[in-house]
């Protein structure tokens, strides 16, 4: 299972991660890490100062304003781990339902402790949000409609 001490992790995740000082987060970024690795099959990258990000999609809004974001991420916050679900949360009801103990927003899910979760809920969510934003036709973020045409 790769954590952030793996010699082939990109040393800008690898630093970022090390200097998770929670007990708690610091476990969970390691699991996330390994979980996100495995089930996108893509190698982990930073997106911005605090987002750990595997693959990536293209959005467009309709004003024209366009951009690319990570397809599954996560970040290891201080009150929580957030775990970003782009297509949004709501594309998903069914597997958040039997998640455990979380909160949430439009496209993130706050998890302050992955052993209170069930992980392999976690994986299939993970998995079905990255293969609809890496499919190439869901062009929005969550906040923006979630439909993606």
């Amino acid at each position: 299972m790769a954590d952030s001490s793996d010699e082939s992790l990109d040393p800008a995740v690898r630093t970022f991660l090390e200097a998770v000082t929670h007990r708690v987060r610091r476990r969970d970024a390691d699991t996330l890490l390994a979980l996100m690795a495995r089930v996108t099959g893509e190698q982990p990258a930073m997106w911005g100062p605090s987002i750990v990000g595997f693959g990536s999609y293209h959005y467009k809004y309709a004003s024209g304003r366009e951009g690319d974001a990570p397809a599954a991420g996560f970040s290891p916050r201080k009150a929580a781990s957030v775990v970003y679900l782009n297509d949004g949360i709501d594309a998903h009801t069914d597997l958040v339902e039997r998640l455990g103990e979380h909160t949430s927003g439009v496209g993130c899910l706050y998890l302050k402790d992955l052993e209170k979760i069930d992980l392999d809920v976690l994986e299939q969510l993970v998995a079905r949000s990255h293969a609809t934003l890496t499919a190439g036709t869901y062009g929005q973020r969550a906040g923006d409609g979630g439909s993606g045409d």
